[in-house]
């Protein structure tokens, strides 16, 4: 079941070139309703295991690599709180640096900042270390890989309280 299975369908006028030039009407997903996996899931930490994302890894392979199927990537979006495909999942290794010369050019390896402890502190700081640009962006991508994932056994109940969600009238069906 893929996310937008169950949404209702509506019709949509799309206009085409001007205002004056003719429409197509078409029967479309309403994806402006939003199904949530509840928050009490989310916080129960023997529902759910940690995963590191290899690289070049999408939701779409993880999902087939512990669900047995790409189609429950939505699951795997929606444990994490993660709705932005490009923004929200690191860069595979290829692509960062790519963003890195792209944001910093020539200025890759110059200092962004200095830490003391994981705290952000002035240059001047006793023991303070310089942090680049390109090693700001490596941190940042690498916070990205760590996701909790719903365990394998429990998919069927998420996929259920979905399911739930529309046949329970939480969702209204259009006609």
């Amino acid at each position: 079941m893929t996310y937008f299975t169950k949404f209702p369908q509506i019709y949509y006028d799309f206009k085409v070139g001007g205002v004056n030039d003719p429409s197509t009407l078409m029967v479309i997903r309403d994806i402006t309703h939003n199904v949530r996996i509840r928050k009490e899931v989310l916080s129960n930490v023997v529902l759910y295991d940690y995963y590191h994302i290899q690289d070049g890894e999408t939701p779409e392979i993880i999902s087939e690599k512990v669900y047995g199927s790409p189609l429950y990537h939505w699951v795997i979006m929606m444990s994490n709180e993660r709705f932005d495909y490009i923004d929200d999942f690191p860069l595979s290794a290829a692509a960062l640096e790519v963003h890195i010369d792209k944001l910093y050019g020539a200025n890759r390896n110059a200092v962004r900042h200095y830490v003391y402890d994981g705290l952000i502190v002035n240059s001047d700081y006793p023991g303070a270390t310089s942090v680049s640009n390109a090693d700001y962006e490596y941190a940042r991508n690498e916070r990205k890989a760590r996701i909790k994932l719903i365990k394998p056994s429990l998919l069927q109940q998420i996929l259920r309280e979905y399911d739930g969600a529309f046949t329970q009238g939480l969702i209204p069906k259009v006609a």
